[in-house]
């Protein structure tokens, strides 16, 4: 019987480990995932990158304060993706300075997008 058991798991063990390396496997987000955006997260994309089309963010976003902007300019995508009312301020200094809010969470999951030729940094708002 133990015999049995083991040569009829092992096609099907193999079937599985098929499957989790197909696309079909990866194609459903993780829950609370919003166009590639992990729950929690504040996300950027790609110069003229349409997340929606794409939803890859080049820049993941997860703990609260300033964050400097490097090599963004132009059109970008912002996904807020956070929660308990967080925030994002888009800041023409670095390190947070001279800021003014930008995407406010008042609505779950918002996206906009944005001009960041003339900003330097952000900041995540509780």
């Amino acid at each position: 019987m133990r015999r049995i058991f083991s040569g009829a798991a092992a096609p099907v063990i193999a079937a599985v480990a098929v499957v989790a390396m197909s696309g079909e496997a990866q194609a459903k987000p993780a829950d609370g995932d919003w166009q590639g955006c992990p729950y929690g997260a504040v996300c950027i994309y790609g110069q003229n990158v349409n997340p929606w089309a794409d939803p890859h963010p080049t820049v993941v976003y997860w703990s609260y304060g300033a964050h400097n902007l490097s090599g963004q300019y132009g059109n970008h995508w912002f996904v807020n993706n956070q929660y308990g009312g967080a925030g994002v301020s888009l800041c023409t200094g670095y390190d947070g300075a001279t800021c003014h809010r930008f995407l406010d969470a008042q609505y779950a999951q918002y996206a906009e997008s944005v001009d960041l030729t003339s900003y330097n940094s952000i900041t995540l708002n509780r």
